[in-house]
């Protein structure tokens, strides 16, 4: 670190040195202007502001001794080469279409001077269709690269992160398809750089949405390991999921609002409007596992912040696990308890999904990499009682404070609708599945929806029987979980490192 009187300066946190040529006008200060001749250097550093921003700040050093300007260079120099996680060779995605369509002139106005200030190569690719990412990660070499960097929303890194663990999985031998196979862990780490209509993952690991942010995390090497809970129906896989898989209340907003991309991101305000006011309802069955075996609770005050120790300690666990079983998937003895009834939403969360909108997310306490899901029921209640618990997202009330609020640590789970049940278990219902049942809570519509869609991340799932299964840090990203205290630091960063010669 560099220390001075008022801040440390971690070398960690340095992005470059730079030889600096000094021109008559800035030779023109002080009493350094009958000097002959400068030799200077200038450091450019992470300066963190309020909010968990970061920006490049720089400071310039100067002497009249050539020596000793080249001594620093070099000394500061070899500091920076001893940090190993930090990436020399990414493969970078950019989603032209996401968002407002701005990914390619933010990677090239925001991103790319900054991976070449830090002496970072980069390979480019835009992509030009669905899948393309996806579908060339299982083509290029991954293994030269040092991480992978998508451009865009939450959907473009769920298709990097798709293809990079389908991948890795492929190499291995590993059959995505068996539900209870161990998956192998991946180490090349995604950085995201936020310029999509939703980057919850980004918010929720960073502390902000901001591209040059993002930029500096991925940079200064920063890793941070995430739980990916894989997702089945009927011994096959179908998709994984990092932050949110939900089913009735969020899975309607996202149906409706796919057949309505032409009004751009405020399509998801009005969906979400006309799915509350149309207050559907689902039947089915809930069988899941408790993470007996984590410390911690949904209902904890705590939340999951850098260096978080109930996920250091999942660390410590999987490697122990890995040493002592290899790959082999170890059954839990916890036994399976089993929940029926008529829910207006249900939520499974692997992070807390914060976002602007929802600061505290849908699970405050849920945390990023302890081999757990939160598993949110929300039963059938009236309208005020749902806005009630809509409102609560965005306050810093206790939101599972209702009766009809249930909150579960889970390290998987199966969920089987009503309908499913019904064709499964009696073939005579013909007449229920070609004319719907009828609607005994609403006498004036006789044909009540008996089945919601899930809303995997942000994409839709046909199937409403699914079984999840979360794999703990199954894969890393450059991040390092948000930190505590981030306060504006302007004020004195710059000044103190000045005070370094």
């Amino acid at each position: 670190c560099v220390h001075t009187e008022n801040c440390f300066v971690p070398i960690s946190e340095i992005i470059a040195i730079e030889e600096t040529e000094f021109n008559k006008k800035q030779r023109n200060i002080g009493r350094w202007q009958k000097m002959a001749k400068l030799h200077a250097f200038t450091v450019y550093y992470v300066k963190k502001a309020r909010n968990h921003r970061w920006r490049c700040s720089d400071v310039t050093f100067w002497c009249v001794e050539e020596h000793l300007c080249n001594q620093w260079i070099q000394a500061l120099k070899e500091l920076l080469e001893m940090q190993k996680s930090r990436p020399k060779h990414l493969l970078v995605y950019i989603n032209p279409y996401g968002g407002k369509r701005q990914g390619k002139r933010i990677y090239e106005q925001k991103v790319a001077p900054l991976f070449s200030l830090a002496s970072i190569s980069t390979d480019v690719v835009i992509t030009e269709h669905a899948n393309h990412a996806k579908d060339n990660l299982f083509e290029v070499n991954i293994y030269k690269y040092d991480g992978v960097v998508c451009v865009g929303g939450d959907g473009m890194f769920s298709e990097v992160m798709h293809g990079l663990i389908g991948r890795i999985q492929k190499d291995s031998g590993i059959d995505q398809n068996n539900p209870k196979a161990s998956l192998v862990q991946c180490n090349i780490r995604i950085g995201i750089i936020p310029a999509g209509s939703t980057d919850c993952i980004c918010y929720s690991t960073v502390g902000i949405s901001d591209p040059v942010t993002s930029a500096l995390h991925i940079i200064v090497g920063d890793c941070q390991p995430l739980d990916v809970s894989s997702v089945h129906h009927n011994n096959t896989f179908l998709k994984y999921s990092v932050s949110l898989l939900g089913y009735g209340f969020y899975g309607d907003i996202l149906k409706d609002s796919e057949k309505k991309r032409w009004m751009g991101p405020m399509r998801y305000d009005y969906s979400g409007f006309k799915t509350f006011l149309s207050h559907h309802y689902y039947e089915g069955t809930i069988a899941y596992q408790p993470a007996k075996h984590r410390h911690g609770s949904p209902r904890d005050k705590e939340s999951c912040r850098t260096g978080c120790h109930i996920c250091k300690k999942s660390e410590k666990q999987l490697a122990e696990q890995n040493k002592e079983h290899g790959l082999k998937h170890e059954e839990g003895e916890e036994e399976w308890k089993v929940i029926k009834g008529k829910f207006l939403a249900i939520n499974a969360v692997s992070m807390s999904c914060a976002c602007p909108r929802s600061p505290k997310g849908l699970s405050p306490a849920a945390h990023l990499a302890d081999g757990s899901a939160d598993l949110i029921l929300v039963r059938k209640c009236s309208r005020f009682d749902f806005l009630r618990y809509l409102v609560r997202h965005t306050n810093q009330d206790d939101q599972f404070d209702f009766p009809f609020v249930d909150v579960y640590r889970v390290k998987c789970f199966q969920f089987t609708s009503k309908l499913s049940e019904d064709n499964e278990s009696n073939v005579m219902d013909i007449g229920k599945k070609r004319f719907g049942q009828f609607c005994r809570d609403h006498p004036a519509c006789c044909c009540n929806i008996v089945n919601s869609t899930w809303n995997c991340d942000g994409e839709t799932l046909d199937s409403s029987a699914i079984e999840v299964r979360v794999h703990c840090q199954l894969m890393k990203l450059f991040a390092r979980g948000i930190e505590e205290n981030c306060k504006d630091e302007a004020a004195n960063s710059q000044s103190s490192i000045e005070q370094l010669l």
